[in-house]
Order: structure tokens, then sequence, then C-alpha cells
């Protein structure tokens, strides 16, 4: 049975928007530690591979790209790789073409350049890479955003 109600945020992801809701944040919760970024993987289309170098490094230095993001990380660059073709065929061919009875049909280009824009930008939220994700987080020390107030006070904060 599916757990009801919203998905929780990563910890790293609430440290970066500043936790605006002061809820408490899972101290526990598993992080991973590696030295780089986790490599690119070999299957994934040429203009996927091309995304994932552009955003790659970026996400890995936030802390939120590591290795047992791979999967997730891959599918918005492939939903990417995928919908930009089918809006490229779009721009070139149109959206629509006249039948061999006279009927105007949308071209399939359309409805999966739809469900791949869908796809990407629901992983693109994940990883922080819309305007709106952005504007939750908070850059600088991790540690200080994650730090208690009445922690900061007690710790000879004013």
């Amino acid at each position: 049975m599916a757990i009801k109600g919203r998905k929780p945020k990563p910890t790293g992801l609430k440290v970066l928007e500043g936790n605006p809701g002061k809820r408490k944040l899972n101290l526990n919760e598993p992080q991973v530690s590696q030295k780089k970024p986790p490599a690119c993987p070999d299957w994934l289309e040429e203009e996927a591979k091309a995304e994932w170098k552009r955003l790659a490094k970026n996400l890995y230095e936030m802390g939120l790209l590591t290795d047992l993001d791979v999967a997730a990380f891959a599918s918005y660059c492939q939903a990417y790789a995928r919908w930009k073709e089918a809006e490229e065929f779009i721009t070139k061919h149109g959206s629509i073409v006249k039948t061999k009875t006279g009927y105007w049909q949308q071209v399939p280009q359309v409805s999966i350049a739809h469900s791949n824009q869908k796809i990407m930008m629901q992983a693109a939220a994940e990883f922080g890479l819309t305007p709106s994700a952005r504007s939750r987080m908070i850059a600088g020390d991790a540690k200080e955003a994650q730090m208690d107030e009445m922690e900061y006070i007690l710790m000879g904060g004013a």
C-alpha cells in the first residue's frame, strides 16, 4: 500500500532551501560521500550525454547528485534529449499534417514532446533545476543551515 501525502523532500534539499517550515530535519538520513560526480551512463543518447555533462558537476557540488541518483538523473537527461528531438521535428515539419483522406492530423511528435516534457519537468524539480525549485534554495554552509535556532544560541550565537 502506498503512503499517503506529499513525498518528503531530501534533507539536503531542505537545507539548501533554508528549512522554511522549520520542521525537524532528518539528521539520520543516509548520506553518500564520494570524491567525484557519478559517471555518465554509456547507453544515453548523445544529446542526453551532453545534458549530463552540462549539469552533473554543479549538481554534485550542491550535494544533489550521487551514485545513487544515476537512474533518476539519467531519466531526466534522456527525457530532455527526446523532448528536444521531437520539438526540433515539429519546428521543421509542423505539428499537423493532411492525411490521404483530406483530414488534418496531429503528428506523433507532439505527444512525444508533451510526454517527455512532463517527465523532464518532474525530474528537473527533484534536482532543483527549475526557477521555482532554485528560488527555495539558500546557498551557503549546509551545517549552518541545519543548526536549530536554540542550538545556535546555546553555542554562543547571538
